[in-house]
């Protein structure tokens, strides 16, 4: 169903696609939007190792969801901020991920998830707490299920 890789000398193991996903802070979340077109955006993601689930979230109403409900399958896309290797060009690597999106419901994880996810952008557990009892009400949790994922290192020159 899926594709291989093409170029699979640039393929990077699933440990490395699983290091980039648990380290980067920023994404971009493919959707089927509107009348078939295609709607990327950046996100603020949490990868789950236990669950092998990538979580992030939304508002109860607007464009994302909207697709989401409509068609479930999204592709997702996380790259590092690369290195350079003896010239001026950067050596870079990006993950693919293809799933299936569905907003969250059991409110108990939704909540372990949520904090999980707020640990990883927040400086304390104070600030995590205090952002959640504000905003929890307000807020979808988004869980991606992983049904294909691939890693690749590019040389951009």
């Amino acid at each position: 169903m899926f594709r291989p890789m093409r170029r699979t000398k640039q393929e990077v193991s699933r440990e490395e696609c699983v290091k980039i996903l648990t380290e980067e802070k920023r994404a971009v979340l493919a959707v089927n939007g509107d009348g078939g077109y295609p709607y990327a955006l950046p996100i603020n993601f949490y990868y789950d190792s236990e669950t092998d689930k990538i979580y992030f979230h939304c508002a109860k109403a607007g464009h994302k969801l909207d697709a989401m409900t409509r068609d479930d399958k999204v592709c997702f896309t996380v790259h590092n901020t690369g290195y350079q290797k003896e010239d001026w060009s950067y050596h870079v690597t990006s993950v693919i991920v293809f799933g299936r999106a569905k907003v969250m419901t059991d409110e108990a994880e939704m909540r372990e998830k949520i904090k999980k996810f707020g640990m990883k952008y927040y400086p304390t557990e104070q600030e995590v707490d205090e952002e959640i009892r504000k905003d929890f009400p307000r807020v979808n949790f988004v869980e991606i299920t992983i049904e294909h994922m691939t890693g690749k290192l590019v040389h951009e020159k």
